[in-house]
């Protein structure tokens, strides 16, 4: 069986999501857990196109996750150093 060229983007992103993820809200092992039924979910998918489109979606996804800790960032901040 040959290997898929996009399988190092995958495990890029699943990395990449698993670093972002320690953070998360709700604790990272809750997020871990969400994360590898995510991926073993659509393991057996084999078809190219679908498989970049399911990167962009984690790629949004970790995009979203870097835009919620700067805001949880920059609100800490604000609120040590402004009254409102």
């Amino acid at each position: 069986m040959m290997a898929n060229p996009l399988r190092s983007e995958v495990v890029r992103l699943y990395k990449n999501l698993l670093y972002l993820g320690r953070e998360y809200p709700k604790g990272g092992d809750y997020f871990r857990d969400r994360l590898r039924a995510a991926f073993i979910k659509n393991k057996d998918v084999q078809d190219p196109e679908r498989i970049k489109e399911m990167i962009a979606r984690g790629e949004f996804v970790a995009r979203e996750l870097e835009a919620l800790y700067y805001l949880r960032k920059y609100r800490a901040m604000k609120k040590r150093y402004y009254e409102d």
